[in-house]
Parts: C-alpha cells; structure tokens; sequence
C-alpha cells in the first residue's frame, strides 16, 4: 500500500513501513501539508500523529475525511488521552509510540482485508450491469441550447472544481453534476483511473509509463492521455488485461 506519514519524526515509522513490504510515498511535518500532500500523492493509508505545529492531528484527519477517494488513517502518537476522539473520527487505528512493527502490522493488515472487500464489492457492482437503470444520454446546456449526448459516445469525464468535462466523439460539453454521482450511476461503465477522471471501459486502448512510477491512459480514437494515479493503478491494470 501507499502511505503518507505525517510525523515530526518520521523516519523511524518510515522505516518500519518500508520493512514491511510497504511504500512511502510522501511525508509531512504537519497537519496542512499532510492535506496538500494527501492531495498529490492519494495515499492508501495517512499515519498521522496528533500533536503537531499549525493544525493538529484531530483536526487534518477531519479535512483528510472529505477527500475522494478517502485514505485509512491511523494515529500515530505519545499521548493516550486522545484515543476517543482519534477513534470518533472513524480512526483505523491509535499507536502509541515508540510505534511497535508487530502493532503496526497488524493495523496495515486491517486495512488491507478492508480494500480487498472494497475489491470484492466493485467486482460485484460490475457484474450487475445487465441490472442497472442509468441513463442513455447525458443533458449538456451549451449556447446551442439543450444537448444530448449518448453515453456509448463519451470517452470520459473529467472534474475542474465544480463542473465536469464530457468529452465525447464530437468535441467536449459542460455539465453541473459531480463526478461521485456519474461514478455511482455509471460505475460498470466507467473506471475510475483519478481523483478527477472517470474513463469509458469500452474506449480503453492500454497503459503507457510517462516517467518511474507515473503512468497515464490510453484511450481508442484520441490522442490525448490522461493521468493514472497510483491508488487507481491496480484496478485499472486488472481491468485492462480482462478486456
């Protein structure tokens, strides 16, 4: 798993996470540039201490609850006394430090059997397909007045603040919905390959690796790519090799 420590002295728990088979992706000092960072790197799992300069643990762990998708966070801390507040935030887990290896496998491994689930839940989703009711056509307002555009056209969609780009085989449109909805309706339709993107199955052409680590998506009958973030890699790669 990918994981954002947000310590003042990280390097300790960061190496406990890389001897057990994990990856550290970023690491912060403190609670605002634990969110900017959550932001870039969409880490599994954020160990996040609680007594930290500028914004506390308690505090970055309720900004860190609106993300999407929405990291597993485990507190990682010298002080006891938080352990109620830490676990009605919906913590995963509340270390005590010095952090053991063993406490903190089992944590990781909690968290695991959990994405696994989530794993089982979206395959499940996929084959009810046949079963789901979405719409056949996607309402654009453009100066033309109403557009309706097939959802078998559309190659993707992409979020930018508070509207969605539709891109489709005639050009692109605007439309005022969230991309967490489009998901939900069209979810065996479309994969998640980002934070902001959502991309059409059927138009899916292959990966490519853009530098170490960073990979963007191949889509038939475009040129343009668009970026794959690390959280969403997996399922993607999977997704296009049953293709």
């Amino acid at each position: 798993m990918d994981i954002l420590i947000c310590d003042d002295e990280p390097l300790a728990i960061a190496r406990l996470v890389t001897q057990l088979g994990h990856e550290v992706v970023a690491k912060a000092t403190h609670g605002q540039q634990a969110i900017d960072l959550a932001h870039q790197y969409e880490p599994d799992v954020i160990l996040l201490d609680i007594q930290m300069p500028e914004m506390d643990g308690l505090v970055c762990a309720q900004h860190l609850r609106q993300l999407d998708p929405m990291p597993a966070i485990v507190f990682c801390t010298a002080y006891d006394q938080h352990a109620l507040d830490a676990f009605k935030s919906n913590a995963e887990g509340y270390l005590l430090k010095p952090v053991m290896q063993q406490d903190l496998e089992q944590v990781l491994e909690h968290i695991t059997k959990l994405t696994q689930a989530q794993l089982s839940q979206l395959k499940q989703k996929e084959n009810m397909q046949e079963l789901n009711n979405s719409r056949h056509q996607i309402a654009a307002k453009t100066y033309r007045g109403v557009e309706l555009v097939p959802v078998e056209n559309i190659y993707y969609f992409l979020a930018d603040q508070k509207y969605v780009t539709v891109r489709h085989k005639n050009g692109s449109v605007l439309i005022d919905e969230t991309l967490k909805d489009l998901e939900q309706e069209f979810g065996s339709q479309f994969i998640r390959i980002h934070r902001n993107a959502l991309v059409a199955v059927s138009y899916l052409d292959g990966l490519e690796v853009v530098s170490s680590g960073q990979y963007q998506v191949r889509c038939r009958e475009l040129e343009e790519r668009l970026a794959v973030s690390r959280r969403h890699l997996p399922i993607l790669r999977e997704r296009i090799l049953s293709l």
